[in-house]
């Protein structure tokens, strides 16, 4: 992704955050206690968009600041250059902690209040689903439709399939596909750039756990096209999923470009790009430097998988839910996880952020748990085990002046490890308590009950 020059973050006061704490509680008891909407309401109700409240700017307070500038190149095909300027002053916040602007009409405090009530809603409509015998435990009718016509075809190199090559498989999926067609694809090495288009649905990439196949290419956001032009970071993926209903598991997604040195222009190398909505990938590694998963669009889970990067390699417009993963920092220097944004231009994507449960952050250099890419960015993390090399503040506000009084959300919820210092963390960021996390831990918030399924069973 490109990137943009911005000055350190401003740090919260622990007096500020404690008075707004009390005021979010107070808040928050209110908006738990209401009656729960009606079951007939729609399943999937809307994130409250977090408009920033007018107050005046904090005081400073948090100890010394300490700045450490790093850039990391990027811009090829008109993309711009950035830097990466963190501010490692912090500011502790007790438990339940909220932002700046915690208390008016698209608030904090609203967000916490509607999608508390979005859980509860949607746990009722699932639960009369399957009472009701209605498809496969509540899965949605087009999904369970196409389950029941699933065809199976093999992709072995060797020529012993059906296909020798995966983009042969895919290129015989039906345009408007609505059956489940597997691809059994045998362990080995296959050197392909592959597109799942938008008009194919229901497809599967289906590895063997003990020899996963390796799907490899090596563009970056410079390497020129067709036309001359460079691909830019959408066009460096080495797999693009665009179709809905896609599933992985067990396959290794990589793209082994060189990493990008700081300062390099087009070093982005996308190892994988996700469009489509309701895709699903299980025990898969997603391996590369910087920008290794482009988390596009759409709503994704990903279970025990491996996501290995340097810096923004989990980034993108998604709603998505991390459970069970392995993500690695591979870079000696300084190494950002995520860089999320939510956006009006794309379509859903204002209600969408990343979520990670009982995930494990660990590698080398200097950690953080991710920075600001606009300023509605959302990530939250919970139960999950922090290594050493997570740096003390934890977050970064990138390019955003005054991150506390924006739509930034960051969070974290009981989690643990060396590197899960709650104290220590940047003021604006937010320690959960039970009732904020709730949103976050668990399937309902990518709506999983209506469309998450098993990986089938490699026969």
């Amino acid at each position: 992704m490109g990137h943009i020059c911005y000055a350190p973050s401003p740090v919260v006061d622990r007096d500020t955050v404690a008075v707004l704490a009390l005021l979010l509680a107070a808040f928050v008891s209110v908006a738990a206690s209401s009656p729960p909407a009606s079951a007939n309401q729609p399943q999937q109700a809307s994130f409250a968009v977090n408009t920033p409240a007018k107050k005046p700017s904090p005081g400073g307070g948090g100890g010394q600041q300490a700045t450490t500038s790093f850039v990391v190149g990027n811009g090829g095909g008109g993309q711009q250059s950035n830097s990466l300027v963190t501010d490692n002053g912090g500011a502790g916040g007790a438990n339940g902690k909220a932002p700046a602007g915690s208390g008016g009409p698209g608030s904090f405090g609203e967000f916490i209040a509607e999608n508390v009530e979005s859980y509860a809603v949607n746990k009722q409509i699932y639960a009369a689903k399957v009472k009701n015998g209605t498809g496969m435990s509540a899965v949605d009718a087009e999904l369970s439709a196409a389950e029941a016509g699933a065809v199976r075809w093999v992709v072995s190199a060797d020529g012993k399939g059906k296909f020798r090559t995966i983009n042969e498989a895919v290129k015989a999926v039906p345009e408007k596909n609505k059956k489940r067609v597997i691809l059994v694809i045998r362990p080995g090495t296959y050197v392909e750039k592959v597109l799942v288009p938008y008009t194919k649905h229901f497809v599967t990439f289906l590895g063997d756990p003990k020899y996963p196949p390796v799907i490899m290419w090596n563009d970056t956001a410079a390497t020129h096209g067709k036309d001359g032009a460079p691909v830019g970071t959408v066009g460096s993926a080495t797999v693009a999923v665009e179709s809905d209903y896609f599933l992985a598991s067990s396959i290794v997604f990589r793209n082994h470009a060189p990493m990008a040195a700081p300062g390099q222009k087009g070093g982005q190398a996308v190892a994988l790009r996700v469009f489509g909505s309701k895709a699903a990938f299980y025990n898969c590694t997603i391996d590369g430097g910087q920008d290794t998963l482009y988390d596009h669009k759409g709503l994704h889970y990903f279970k025990g998988c491996l996501i290995q990067g340097s810096v923004d390699f989990i980034f993108g417009f998604g709603r998505s839910l991390y459970e069970d993963c392995a993500i690695v920092s591979v870079t000696k220097q300084v190494a950002v996880l995520t860089a999320q944004q939510r956006t009006k231009s794309i379509v859903g994507a204002i209600e969408s952020g990343f979520s990670f449960l009982r995930c494990r952050i660990s590698g080398a250099g200097q950690i953080y748990l991710g920075r600001a890419w606009g300023d509605s960015s959302r990530v939250v993390y919970s139960y999950t085990d922090m290594g050493k090399e997570v740096v003390p503040v934890g977050w970064d506000g990138w390019n955003i002046q005054t991150p506390e009084r924006s739509g930034i959300y960051y969070g974290e919820y009981r989690c643990s490890g060396p590197g899960a210092l709650a104290h220590k963390r940047i003021g604006w960021s937010l320690i959960l308590n039970d009732v904020q996390a709730k949103p976050f831990t668990g399937t309902h918030f990518v709506y999983g009950d209506s469309w998450i399924l098993p990986p089938p069973k490699l026969a």
